[in-house]
C-alpha cells in the first residue's frame, strides 16, 4: 500500500476547473442543459463526497435530478463496509442497463469505496460494459477530467491506482441543506481493525489544516448553518500527522469560539483515543452537542483483541463512566458487531451485559460480514448463520427496550431543539442529542431553535409541542 499523502496543488485543481468549462462548452454547443443524478450509499463521509461530485457537475453546467431515468450522467457513490451493501449496488447498477437503453447517451460512473477494491474493478470491466467510468476515493478530485474523457472519447475510464489518498482544498460543494452541514476534517484510517476494509480503500489518515477547517465552518455559520458535523474515520486522531501540540479537542474548542448560534457534532470517535480532554472540552462549551457516537463493537475483551481494537471492556466502560460524569445529559450511541469469527455464546452475553450496563440511547447493529482482503475474512468461523441471526434478534430486542425506556423519560421535559423540516402535516426538529421530535407548528419556524415540551415517545422518536 502506498502510504505517502498527496497534497493537490492549486494549479492541479485549476486544471479540473478548466475541464468543467470544457464540459459546459460541449453542452452549450448543443444548446441544451444536461442533467445529472448522484446516488449515495453508506456513511456520512460518502454523503460529503457526493456534495463535491454535485459541486463539480454544477460547475460543468449540469442540473441535478432525482432519478437516473433520462439523466445524462449517473454517478453511484458506493460503500464497501458490508457484503449486502455491495450486492445492492451491483443490483442497481445492473438495472441501469435499461435506463441507458432508453437514453443511449447516458454516461454511468461508479466511485467510492467499492471502486478501490480490485475484485470490484475487475468485475466491472468484465461484466458491466455499460459503466463508462470507475474511480476510487483517491481520484474524486479528478472527476471533471474523467467525465470529459468519457464525453469526448469511446474508451472507458478506470482511475483506480493504489494511492495513500489526497488532500484537495477548494473543490466546489453542492449541499442539500443550508441548516446542516458535513465538514470533513480528515480522511482515511490507520487502525486496521481486522474486519474493516476502510484503510485499504480510503488510505491512511491525513488531516486537513486547521485554518481550512475553521474557514469552512466560519463561512457556513455566516451563511446561516446551525448544525455542523465534523467527519473522519477516527476524528480523535485529528492532527497527529500535522501538529505536535494541536489535537481534535483543540479544534473543537476553536470552532466553538466562532461567533454565532450553532451546534457542533462529530463522528466517528475511536474509544482508544477518546479520553478526559475530549470529554472535558465537550462539557465546557454550550455549542458542542452533548452527543457521542463511540463504537464498542463487542463487550468481550478477547474479541476486541481479535478485532485489533486497542482497548478492552474495562477501558471502554471507564471512558463512558467519565464522559457521563461530566455530561449527565449525554446522548450515547454506538456500533456493535454480532457473530465475529469465533465469538462464543458467553462472549455474546458479555456484549449484552455491556449494553445493559451502559444503556445506549440507540445502536447501529450488524452481523459480521467478511470483507475480502481483511484478516478476519480468513478466520475460522464455526457459528451458523441461524445462530448469528438469533443473537442479533436478541440484541436488538434488549436495545429497543432500553431506547423505549430512555425516550419515555423525556416526557414532560423542555428541550431546546433545531426545527429542521416537515413530515406530512407536522414539523420535525432535533434535540441537542440528535433525537427526532415531531410537533405542530408554523413552517416559518424551520431554521430556528425552539424550546419544545416533550409529550410522547416511541422507541425511535419523540413528539412534542411548543413550550409555553
Amino acid at each position: 500500500m502506498n502510504t505517502k499523502t498527496t497534497v493537490i496543488e492549486t494549479e492541479a485543481l485549476q486544471q479540473q476547473f478548466a475541464y468543467c468549462d470544457k464540459i459546459s462548452a460541449l453542452w452549450h454547443e448543443k444548446n441544451t442543459t444536461p442533467t445529472a443524478y448522484v446516488e449515495t450509499y453508506g456513511c456520512q463521509q460518502n454523503e460529503a463526497d457526493s456534495e463535491k461530485l454535485r459541486g463539480y457537475l454544477a460547475m460543468s453546467g449540469y442540473a441535478m435530478v432525482q432519478s437516473p431515468e433520462g439523466a445524462d450522467v449517473v454517478v453511484m457513490n458506493t460503500c464497501a463496509i458490508r457484503e449486502h451493501a455491495e450486492q445492492r449496488v451491483f443490483g442497481n447498477l445492473g438495472a441501469l442497463t435499461h435506463t441507458k437503453r432508453r437514453h443511449p447517451g447516458q454516461k454511468i460512473f461508479l466511485c467510492g469505496c467499492m471502486a478501490g477494491e480490485t475484485k470490484v474493478s475487475d468485475r466491472l470491466k468484465k461484466s458491466y460494459p455499460h459503466v463508462d467510468g470507475v474511480f476510487s476515493t483517491h481520484h474524486l478530485w479528478q472527476f471533471p477530467e474523467i467525465l470529459y474523457r468519457v464525453l469526448t472519447g469511446n474508451k472507458r475510464q478506470f482511475y483506480i491506482a493504489d494511492e495513500a489518498g489526497s488532500i484537495a482544498e477548494g473543490i466546489p460543494q453542492m449541499r442539500d441543506d443550508s441548516l446542516k452541514a458535513w465538514v470533513s476534517i480528515m480522511y482515511g484510517c490507520n487502525n486496521f481493525c481486522t474486519y474493516c476494509i476502510v484503510p485499504y480503500v480510503r488510505g491512511r489518515e491525513r488531516s486537513r489544516k486547521k485554518e481550512d477547517i475553521l474557514a469552512e465552518c466560519r463561512a457556513l455559520i455566516e451563511n446561516g448553518c446551525k448544525d455542523i458535523t465534523l467527519l473522519g474515520q477516527n476524528v480523535n486522531s485529528y492532527g497527529k500527522d500535522l501538529y505536535p501540540d494541536f489535537d481534535f479537542s483543540d479544534l473543537l474548542a476553536e470552532i466553538s469560539a466562532i461567533p454565532g448560534d450553532f451546534l457542533i457534532r462529530f463522528m466517528t470517535s475511536h474509544p482508544r483515543d477518546a479520553g478526559k480532554k475530549l470529554f472535558d472540552t465537550m462539557a465546557s462549551s454550550s455549542k458542542i452537542a452533548k452527543q457521542l457516537h463511540l463504537p464498542f463493537q463487542s463487550g468481550s475483551s478477547r474479541i476486541l483483541k481479535a478485532m485489533n481494537r486497542h482497548y478492552d471492556r474495562q477501558k471502554y466502560l471507564d471512558a463512558v463512566t467519565y464522559a457521563k460524569s461530566v455530561m449527565p445529559e449525554l446522548v450515547l450511541t454506538s456500533d456493535v458487531i454480532v457473530g465475529f469469527p469465533g465469538e462464543t455464546e458467553e462472549e455474546f452475553e458479555e456484549t449484552i451485559s455491556l449494553i445493559e450496563a451502559v444503556r445506549y440511547d440507540s445502536l447501529f447493529t450488524f452481523i459480521f460480514s467478511p470483507r475480502t482482503g481483511t484478516p478476519a475474512a480468513s478466520m475460522d468461523d464455526p457459528t451458523s448463520k441461524e445462530e448469528k441471526n438469533r443473537r442479533f434478534d436478541r440484541l436488538c430486542g434488549v436495545q429497543n427496550a432500553i431506547s423505549e425506556q430512555i425516550h419515555a423519560a423525556y416526557i414532560g421535559k423542555k428541550l431546546r431543539c433545531l426545527v429542521d423540516g416537515t413530515d406530512k402535516d407536522q414539523l420535525t426538529a432535533r434535540t441537542e442529542g440528535g433525537r427526532l421530535v415531531r410537533f405542530a407548528g408554523d413552517p416559518a419556524l424551520i431554521g430556528t431553535f425552539q424550546n419544545l415540551t416533550i409529550t410522547g415517545a416511541t422507541t425511535w422518536s419523540l413528539t412534542g409541542e411548543l413550550a409555553r
